[in-house]
């Protein structure tokens, strides 16, 4: 048999052996924290009908299981006090094995950015925190990756492989808020414990809950079946998305008095926008006399380019924009960004560039709040080269299209959006809802700010969705932003009601905060 036929036959009978191996879901690794004194489930896949073994060092105990028709398993193991390092080993014949595995508290840390900024993000003596945090090894960190999903999913997706053990390097990526809280638990505690960060920024609650939980609001209910029309596929979602924006594309331009034929006349160079007002960019609208705006606005800038640039690709940087933009170059659609915290960047075309004026538009998409092009005047500029660029802050012409009501509703792209109901807890919550957790913390609240008396409802129902799943009432402490300094929605009455909606009625609990 020659060499060719020897690694055709290895390369095709490899992965079969592989493939029978015991897996586990991506949650279980070395350094993983387990919640002491409890019936921990660990549960993973193999070749159906196969038997496979768990055994733990700390007592020495193996815990068998057979694999089902779809190839799932689960056991259940007692854990000890606090403690460790431990392995758990599970084999079906080829044993996998967890190494460095403690005992001790496990908590989920959830919300929307402020629990996301970073232990990296401007905290406070954070060269110090740094250099302390290798100290605190017996401090477990696991990151669940953003990712959404119409319909419940087994998987979670995680960073850095896995658990990771606490130090200056791993805290960087890390939830401020969720650290801090557990170096607190350790130092008053003195036992391991694990963390889990799930959280996004700028995210509503009823992303985070299941739509079973949803189901039973009224106000929700409608949206939950909508969801069930949206394509489980992240590629089917995207093309779904693509070919709603092509419709929403053509509406608007019968919709908004830019456009006269298909065109953006008021994106045109030889367009007369004398009669435009004038406003500062960068700076918000709203505080230039546009208080209480939502819409559709047009602001344009004159720019003279230099002979040299003609015929060459130029870069155009807008700094961020809030919350959408369409944006041209003599009239040319030159890109499309969703999200006021995404750094606006654009490639003009050589073929646009031209010797002599030329017009930036940008049509501004405000759907509530402060809107309009923002951020660092530096960063908003037109540039051939990072050493020859023409600064584009000061004064810009703008005009007032439409209202948000007086336009047609501009498509989600579902394969990317966070903020659909369901879509976060079936993909960053229900992967974890067998995993053992002593409690939970949670920061958000300001997204809701526009519903807030909803909230009062929407919040304990999260919560109580949340122990349904689990099967048992966790501790459950929150951080309110809403009730805080100039977001007085709820004027503190709601926290006695939270208080005795989110308390766990079992005897020792610990009892939820309410942060004024």
């Amino acid at each position: 048999m020659n060499l060719k036929r020897i690694l055709f036959l290895l390369a095709a009978v490899l992965p079969l052996q592989l493939s029978a191996k015991v897996t586990l879901p991506a949650i279980f690794t070395d350094n993983m924290v387990l919640q002491q004194q409890s019936a921990v489930k660990i549960w993973g896949r193999a070749k159906p009908g196969k038997a496979v073994k768990v055994t733990t060092s700390w007592d020495g105990k193996t815990y068998a299981a057979t694999a089902a028709a779809t190839g799932d398993w689960e056991v259940r193991v007692s854990t000890p006090v606090a403690g460790g390092p431990y392995t758990v080993t599970v084999s079906d014949g080829k044993p996998v094995e967890l190494k460095n595995v403690l005992i001790g508290e496990v908590w989920l840390c959830s919300g929307q950015s402020n629990m996301e900024m970073r232990v990296a993000d401007r905290v406070l003596n954070y060269e110090q925190e740094m250099k302390e945090a290798d100290a605190y090894g017996n401090i477990r960190l696991l990151h669940i990756d953003n990712t959404t999903s119409p319909v419940p999913l087994d998987e979670a997706s995680v960073r850095h492989g896995g658990w990771q053990v606490c130090s200056g390097e791993n805290i960087a990526d890390f939830s401020a808020t969720g650290y801090f809280f557990g170096k607190e638990l350790y130092k008053n505690l003195g036992i391991p414990i694990g963390l889990i960060e799930s959280c996004w920024g700028g995210t509503y609650a009823e992303s985070w809950t299941s739509a079973e939980a949803l189901s039973e609001m009224p106000y929700f209910r409608p949206r939950v079946e909508k969801v069930k029309q949206i394509p489980e596929s992240r590629e089917a979602r995207n093309k779904m998305f693509h070919d709603d924006m092509d419709e929403w594309r053509l509406r608007m331009m019968q919709a908004d008095k830019a456009f006269e034929d298909g065109r953006a006349v008021w994106a045109e160079s030889s367009f007369d926008d004398s009669s435009w007002g004038e406003i500062a960019v960068p700076g918000f609208v709203q505080d230039q006399g546009l208080d209480g705006f939502s819409g559709f606005m047009w602001v344009r800038r004159d720019v003279e380019i230099p002979a040299g640039w003609a015929g060459k690709e130029l870069t155009l940087t807008l700094a961020a924009i809030d919350d959408n933009d369409f944006t041209y170059f003599n009239g040319v659609e030159v890109g499309h960004t969703e999200g006021c915290m995404a750094f606006r960047n654009y490639k003009i075309p050589a073929s646009l560039v031209k010797a002599g004026k030329a017009t930036v538009a940008v049509r501004v998409m405000d759907t509530g709040g402060k809107g309009g092009i923002f951020g660092d005047a530096n960063s908003i500029a037109l540039a051939k080269s990072d050493s020859e660029k023409l600064p584009l802050a000061g004064q810009w012409k703008y005009k007032v299209s439409m209202g948000l009501g007086d336009a047609p509703d501009m498509p989600v792209n579902t394969a990317t959006e966070p903020n659909y109901p369901t879509f976060l807890f079936n993909a960053m919550i229900n992967p974890l809802v067998d995993y053992a957790i002593r409690g939970a913390i949670w920061y958000q609240g300001e997204a809701n700010v526009a519903r807030a008396a909803q909230y009062r409802d929407l919040l304990p129902l999260m919560i109580h969705d949340w122990r349904q799943h689990w099967g048992y009432a966790f501790p459950f402490y929150i951080v309110h932003p809403t009730c805080t300094g100039r977001r007085t929605s709820c004027r503190g009455t709601c926290g006695e009601r939270w208080r005795a909606s989110t308390s766990p009625s079992s005897a020792g609990a610990s009892r939820s905060w309410h942060g004024h």
